[in-house]
């Protein structure tokens, strides 16, 4: 859980900040003044960057969120077999966290600092599912 709490905190800080290096969206001039009505209610173009930022911080939405889900669904698994489905669904989804977050650390949408620090997290995460998988798959 503390994983996925992380990753929709990250997920509203990028959205927020890349909208914050929007213009003020086309309602005003440059020099403060509004924009007549026909012009303000044109539909405004999001940047490619906004885009980027957004897909890349949904995708990890997404993969870091389902991690906690399917463990949840593990505990709750009606049989072995549907336990270890789980448990290796979740472990391919924080695998899939590592690549989201590795692309936004390349791309400079996230610093070194939290880079490492939610790196560290997935990969701890991937190291309890393995570990966990390889139990199930001896037994």
């Amino acid at each position: 859980m503390n994983f996925a709490d992380r990753v929709i905190k990250l997920n509203d800080y990028l959205l927020e900040q890349a909208a914050s290096s929007m213009s003020d969206g086309g309602s005003q001039k440059s020099d403060g003044k509004p924009q007549p009505s026909a012009l303000r209610h044109q539909p405004s173009r999001i940047p490619v960057s906004l885009k980027s930022v957004a897909n890349l911080s949904n995708q990890l939405l997404r993969a870091g969120t389902s991690v906690g889900a399917n463990n949840a669904e593990a505990t709750s698994a009606i049989s072995r077999a549907d336990y270890k489905s789980k448990s290796y669904i979740a472990l391919k989804e924080a695998r899939e966290s590592l690549y989201w977050i590795e692309l936004l650390h390349r791309n400079k949408y996230i610093d070194d600092r939290q880079y490492e620090s939610l790196h560290e997290d997935s990969e701890e995460l991937v190291k309890i599912f393995v570990s966990r998988c390889k139990k199930l798959d001896e037994g």
